[in-house]
């Protein structure tokens, strides 16, 4: 899919939040290397700390299906620049789609694309819990 659909998809997606404290609604759509494409959207709660992010339910909505390699994840919302994966979105995308091209959109038509690494430099991953590799301080 071009990143234009996606983010019409992440868009679409949007309208089924869940956002009853933040008004904050957004969307998130993956796509998978076999081709199969899961959407996402923001569901809060009241206690807001066991919210979760749209990207993070399209990605284990993926997982849950035995996807494990993703190729694009895109994200939109009602931002006035384009919306960001949060620091806990980062983490999994670093975790379960290092490679993905992630496209970060606004309801205006801004959008960037970054890949894991520009957005969590110095990532903490698997490799850091290889205790049997040495580790190189040079």
């Amino acid at each position: 899919m071009k990143n234009e659909e996606l983010i019409k998809e992440a868009i679409r997606a949007r309208e089924n939040a869940i956002a009853t404290y933040s008004d904050f609604r957004v969307g998130s759509v993956v796509v998978t290397r076999s081709g199969k494409v899961f959407t996402g959207c923001n569901v809060e709660n009241s206690t807001y700390g066991l919210t979760m992010c749209a990207e993070r339910v399209a990605i284990f909505k993926a997982l849950s299906e035995g996807e494990r390699e993703f190729t694009k994840i895109a994200v939109a919302a009602d931002t006035p620049q384009p919306c960001y994966p949060c620091g806990a979105c980062r983490q999994i995308i670093w975790d379960f789609a290092p490679d993905a091209e992630i496209i970060c959109a606004n309801l205006h038509g801004q959008i960037e694309v970054f890949r894991a690494g520009d957005l969590i430099p110095h990532a903490f991953g698997a490799n850091n819990l290889d205790h049997k590799k040495e580790v190189n301080h040079e």
